[in-house]
């Protein structure tokens, strides 16, 4: 585990991340005075100092019906992503059906500059249709959407009546708590916290982000 300076839990930052951020500084003062081949061994010892138990393979829906997850979400929690850094709330994401059995992906939010933002992406499932296993590009070059540039979108758990949904990828990187409503029932919250902790990710790095909500998610349902 890493702490942060007063000693205490860093609740949203791994160990990958800091060791990083000291091979930056080593290489920074004294890059031009070794080899490459010392600093992959930096980069090594850096990162097997943190290293820990493997997680298990994350977990994924195999009864999904796509029909019924078509549609409007709200995100009301997420690990925070550099990706939506310019999101200042009141994130969407709307899927329906797109070309050549693809999914169309439709993602909005507030921006800093008091607008909307917004972006188009193609999702399509990695293997039978009801398993929740997909992926999604953003990259789109001359009208074709480029697969080798596609991110993970596993659907970990949903509600049977699909008010909501726990998106994740096997990284642990990154989770999202999708709602039909802005908000979701403490009792609900809850329920997704115990599933987040049972698949090894850490409830507190998902931040409330919706219904003005705010804070890490396992301060709200403890």
């Amino acid at each position: 585990m890493c702490l942060n300076g007063s000693g205490e839990p860093a609740r949203a930052r791994k160990c990958g991340d800091s060791a990083q951020e000291g091979v930056e500084v080593i290489f920074q003062t004294y890059g031009r005075r070794f080899s490459g081949a010392f600093f992959a061994g930096v980069v090594l010892l850096a990162l097997s100092a943190c290293a820990g138990p493997k997680p298990p393979p994350l977990a994924s829906v195999s009864d999904l019906e796509i029909g019924r997850y078509l549609g409007e979400w709200h995100q009301v929690a997420a690990i925070p992503a550099w990706f939506q850094q310019d999101c200042t709330g009141n994130t969407t994401a709307n899927y329906s059906r797109g070309e050549e059995g693809l999914i169309r992906v439709v993602n909005s939010c507030d921006d800093r500059d008091g607008g909307r933002k917004q972006s188009e992406a193609r999702a399509r499932f990695l293997g039978e249709p009801n398993v929740g296993r997909l992926e999604v590009t953003f990259l789109e070059v001359f009208g074709f959407w480029v697969w080798p540039a596609a991110g993970d979108y596993w659907i970990v758990a949903l509600d049977p009546d699909y008010h909501w949904s726990l998106v994740g990828e096997p990284g642990r990187r990154y989770a999202w708590i999708l709602g039909r409503e802005k908000t979701l029932e403490l009792e609900k919250l809850k329920e997704i916290a115990a599933v987040l902790e049972a698949q090894a990710y850490d409830s507190c790095a998902l931040l409330m982000t919706s219904g003005g909500q705010d804070g890490p998610l396992c301060d709200l349902v403890r």
